[in-house]
């Protein structure tokens, strides 16, 4: 098993974070890997764009029924820039959504950070999104729309009957919505996740199994369940605050990234100027 591996590169990853944020001199870190690319934070919380998300739309709206739909708009887009200028999108007005992210061709409209949908060949991305992925979204609001206390899982479930919106998405946009006055009360708030493509990898990877062996989402959870009471011990054992499923399911895809370097097996695809 390699669970204390996986754990080492979580503290590392939050150690940078922690040290960048109390002012101190680059290099943030010694190991050569963390120093080159890109890594999300171990609290996804911590992210530039969530940070976004949540000071602009989740936490000034955060008693809105609708706000998931908000948090489902953010992460098609993903991008601040982009959202500042769409605005909060509850109501819902897709010829504002569609004119505003046309107007930006020639600009940075979507993040990468996600493999967002695509329409048919000549159909615009905004306009696709608006009427292939919202539109539905919006109008099917009454039957999507969580219920105070009930699980995460029931939510993603419902997100998961829409076009646009595959496991890992959906799993995005509950991540966002549980932070909410609908979701903040959920009875696995701490220990639902959904699988996706890394963080199967990544979990391969802690339990010593080939890196790409299949799962079955029913045993990656229970799996995934196992290493996160491991993490969950080692992170109070080293002064770190409690990481959430979500939380872990993202570290595992981000060690995969990582494991992928050390192994040589590939790079990921973005930069640091070093840390």
């Amino acid at each position: 098993m390699s669970i204390p591996n996986l754990f080492a590169f979580m503290r590392e990853r939050h150690a940078i974070w922690e040290r960048k944020m109390a002012g101190q001199p680059k290099p943030w870190t010694q190991d050569p890997i963390l120093q080159s690319y890109r890594f999300c934070n171990v609290y996804r919380e911590l992210d530039t764009v969530t940070i976004w998300i949540n000071n602009n739309w989740r936490t000034p709206h955060y008693e809105d029924p609708d706000v998931w739909f908000a948090m489902a708009v953010a992460r098609l887009v993903n991008w601040p820039g982009s959202m500042q200028l769409l605005g909060y999108p509850v109501p819902w007005n897709p010829s504002h959504f569609v004119r505003t992210l046309e107007d930006l061709r020639g600009s940075k409209v979507f993040t990468g950070a996600y493999m967002i949908p695509g329409g048919p060949a000549k159909m615009s991305k905004p306009f696709y999104l608006a009427t292939g992925v919202l539109d539905p979204m919006w109008e099917a609001r009454d039957r999507i729309r969580p219920c105070p206390g009930e699980p995460l899982a029931d939510f993603h479930r419902r997100l998961t009957w829409f076009k646009g919106m595959g496991n890992f998405l959906a799993g995005q946009v509950v991540c966002d919505t549980k932070y909410t006055k609908a979701m903040e009360k959920a009875a696995d708030w701490w220990t639902w996740a959904c699988s996706g493509p890394g963080s199967k990898r990544g979990l391969n990877r802690a339990l010593g199994r080939p890196v790409d062996a299949p799962w079955v989402e029913r045993e990656w959870f229970r799996n995934f369940g196992l290493v996160k009471t491991i993490v969950d011990q080692l992170a109070f054992d080293a002064g770190m605050s409690p990481v959430h499923a979500q939380d872990l399911q993202n570290c595992l895809c981000e060690y995969d990234k990582y494991e992928r370097v050390r192994l040589g097996e590939g790079k990921p695809r973005s930069k640091y100027a070093g840390v």
